[in-house]
């Protein structure tokens, strides 16, 4: 099993992170935030990836932080338990409709971090959450999970639409592209030999 656990501790965070990459979505999340533990939990649950995550950060001051270092470590997690990255598929891609809202995600598991934002929001809060926040989450995610990651919002109304089908489309995309490929299992998959 591609297991790995992530203990980051900051002067603004504490953070636990718990990754089974070969899980079957299981999730125990506590961020002290709401709409992210909802996010992370689609992650999960969409990507069969079993994660047990407890955050605690300077909510007083606002939710930059603690979401940023979420990503963070998921993140680490993530790389981690990849270790040399060995027999997976490497690529992954998804389109997710939610109701009115479509959008895609394509990564690379390369470990050459990139991250292109496509995705506008039609208001700056979803409850106490800024919206500009959910950037922060994927690029902190992608550059310490070591991802390529492509997000566009095609079209849609509802913010709470939009970041959402972004989330299960980083779900699908990464369940794809970290699986291992039975035709390739004992090999890197790469010309280099190594990602």
């Amino acid at each position: 099993m591609r297991r790995a656990k992530i203990d980051r501790k900051t002067t603004e965070t504490q953070i636990s992170a718990e990754v089974n990459l070969d899980g079957s979505g299981v999730y125990d999340v506590k961020t002290g935030i709401g709409f992210l533990d909802h996010m992370i939990e689609q992650l999960a649950r969409h990507g069969l990836i079993d994660i047990t995550l407890r955050a605690k950060g300077d909510l007083h001051i606002d939710f930059h932080h603690t979401t940023e270092d979420t990503g963070i470590a998921l993140g680490q997690a993530v790389s981690k338990a990849l270790g040399d990255r060995k027999g997976i598929r490497r690529f992954g891609e998804a389109t997710i409709p939610m109701d009115e809202t479509l959008s895609r995600v394509a990564l690379d598991v390369s470990n050459r971090p990139y991250l292109i934002w496509r995705v506008d929001f039609p208001r700056d809060k979803l409850g106490e959450m800024d919206t500009e926040l959910f950037k922060e989450w994927f690029q902190a995610f992608a550059q310490h999970a070591g991802l390529t990651l492509h997000v566009e919002n095609v079209y849609g109304a509802n913010a709470h639409h939009i970041v959402e089908s972004c989330y299960k489309g980083l779900a699908r995309a990464l369940r794809q592209a970290v699986e291992i490929d039975p035709r390739r299992a004992d090999a890197v998959p790469s010309t280099k030999g190594k990602l």
